[in-house]
């Protein structure tokens, strides 16, 4: 018997946004849920204790870069992801497929495999499907990914094709490579923004009967508006049983777009990145710290908000730690805009119970100043 299912509890009848249970060897995911990124085993600046109480349930890592640095065979020694980076919560790894996207100057693409040069020491690291799923078993991640090619947006139709029939190839590799079963192996839908290319790579992944289904290719430059219609003609293509995850996504309000058009799982290295360097999400918009504005400005950063970082640290302070070069201020925003994250979508989620998703989006539109 698999160690996953996939429970659907609720479709929001006026828009078509999902909640469910994705259920783990490592605990359930209730869905919609956003993954917080942990590159190299560590979702910067935060323990796991502050992403346990900022609401994280499952979080990310990435095979390419632990594969260069300590080595899969370092972490499968040491236990194993879950006991290296002391976290007991479902883990996803992604399978280095978006890094021949963005480390295209240094990689080398075939149909047999790609070859990464290491950013790290220039020496070589050859990718095909069989050594992603060899490297990911070694991780030891509760899910792991088919290795894909991830295009340019803005590549022309006939190499869009082609990319898509190499995911597909290399999707089928990548399942008969496949040895633990304790891992459920997501196949990837690529195709861009083309309705007919999206088609076609769902239909090629689709009978190969994987327990959930990705959808890559977006949010690497095109416009919002073309990757919500994307998803639109993309997420009807997938089994309405099993969990849809948005890979690389995104801004909060691409969130809740994303939810309403039918997608469970996310992740993001937005909350992080845009904490280190002093930008918070906030209950009404998002707030450049390190404005002169704020030097004074005893108020709390978000005091509406889910986080006891929003409700408890003065504007005036946490300026304060960036313009002192504090490594705090980078902690602490950190982890109140994971909490952001968490919150959003545990409230779209409830949202979602009560048929009111697409009145909950407009809500948080208004809040933020955003055109609905």
């Amino acid at each position: 018997m698999s160690q996953f299912r996939f429970e659907l509890q609720h479709v929001d009848p006026t828009t078509g946004a999902r909640a469910g249970c994705w259920h783990t060897p490592h605990g359930p995911v209730e869905t919609p849920a956003f993954m917080p990124v942990g590159t190299l085993g560590t979702v910067k600046g935060l323990l796991p204790e502050q992403l346990k109480e900022a609401g994280a349930k499952m979080v990310l890592a990435n095979t390419y870069h632990l594969a260069l640095r300590p080595g899969a065979d370092v972490v499968e020694e040491l236990g194993g992801l879950h006991q290296f980076m002391n976290w007991d919560g479902p883990i996803l790894t992604d399978s280095g497929g978006f890094q021949v996207f963005s480390l295209a100057k240094l990689s080398n693409l075939s149909d047999e495999q790609v070859v990464f040069r290491s950013h790290i020491d220039g020496s070589l690291l050859e990718l095909s499907p069989e050594k992603a799923i060899r490297i990911q078993e070694q991780l030891g991640a509760d899910c792991i990914m088919c290795l894909d090619e991830c295009p340019p947006h803005d590549v022309g139709t006939e190499r869009l094709r082609e990319a898509v029939q190499r995911t597909t190839a290399w999707a089928a590799r990548c399942r008969d490579a496949q040895k633990r079963d304790d891992q459920a192996l997501f196949g990837i839908v690529q195709g861009g923004i083309s309705q007919e290319l999206r088609e076609e790579s769902a239909a090629g992944l689709i009978p190969l009967e994987f327990p959930g289904y990705a959808i890559g290719g977006l949010s690497v430059g095109e416009d919002p508006s073309d990757m919500y219609r994307t998803l639109e003609f993309t997420t009807p293509l997938l089994p309405k049983e099993k969990p849809r995850y948005l890979m690389g996504v995104g801004r909060p309000v691409d969130l809740l777009e994303s939810i309403l058009r039918g997608v469970d799982l996310f992740d993001c290295v937005m909350p992080t990145r845009n904490g280190r360097n002093a930008m918070a999400f906030t209950s009404y918009g998002s707030v450049k710290i390190r404005n002169a504005k704020y030097q004074r400005d005893a108020t709390p950063l978000d005091p509406d908000g889910p986080s006891e970082v929003g409700r408890t640290y003065s504007r005036g302070y946490l300026r304060h730690l960036f313009m002192a070069g504090e490594m705090l201020g980078g902690i602490l925003l950190s982890w109140h805009n994971v909490a952001f994250y968490e919150h959003l979508v545990r409230q779209m989620r409830q949202a979602i119970f009560e048929n009111r998703s697409g009145q909950f989006r407009q809500d948080q539109l208004a809040r933020w100043g955003m055109e609905p």
